[in-house]
């Protein structure tokens, strides 16, 4: 039996659509210098081809991105213009109510904002520049980053994180004082108070 490569469509990341409402721009200036660190055109290509960008299609044939906000986010700012997409799920045929009642309960869709507050989906930033900052979703990323936690298939897994920490380190000390946060945040999720978020790595009682 033959196995189905994905059908890849070239896009332009102008006129992709976001899930969620913020990224960790620390984390987009990560992903900017990685990018920029590749010099050659092949290899360029060839991050681009293994990094595709996994979209619904939605009413109107929109692709919304699912993942890798991120990356889309770096690229553009770094003047890519198209990404490769890959269409996980072609709901285009659904009014938008129930596209996005099936974004929600397959958890294809976080609509909280940067206070980690959820919002009406009618809120989501319609392009991928409008995306705004929650530098808690910085400090989650760099926290799995140092072995904080461990990388789980649980979606929205680093906005969890990021929700745990947005309740016990103050927003000044995250912006002032990356460092002292990061250490604050690594003896955070090795407590109890994090057994429940997914990828804890805490001590285990023998």
């Amino acid at each position: 039996m033959s196995v189905r490569e994905p059908i890849l469509h070239s896009v332009p990341i102008a006129e992709l659509r976001p899930t969620q409402m913020t990224v960790g721009y620390r984390e987009v200036a990560a992903k900017r210098q990685r990018w920029r660190e590749i010099v050659d055109d092949k290899e360029r290509a060839t991050f681009l081809g293994s990094h595709m960008i996994p979209v619904l299609l939605g009413p109107k044939k929109r692709r919304y991105v699912i993942d890798h906000h991120h990356l889309a986010r770096a690229l553009q700012e770094e003047g890519v213009e198209t990404v490769l997409t890959t269409v996980v799920a072609d709901l285009h045929h659904l009014e938008k109510d129930a596209f996005w009642v099936v974004a929600d309960h397959r958890a294809w869709v976080h609509p909280y904002d940067a206070e980690g507050v959820r919002r009406d989906v009618a809120d989501l930033p319609k392009r991928i520049e409008d995306l705004a900052d929650d530098p808690y979703r910085s400090l989650s990323g760099e926290l799995r980053r140092a072995g904080g936690f461990a990388k789980d298939t649980t979606p929205f897994s680093e906005f969890l994180w990021a929700d745990f920490l947005r309740r016990r380190i103050k927003r000044k000390d995250v912006k002032e004082n990356f460092t002292e946060a990061m250490e604050e945040a690594l003896a955070l999720a090795r407590s109890k108070d994090a057994v429940y978020l997914p990828g804890w790595c805490g001590p285990h009682e023998g």
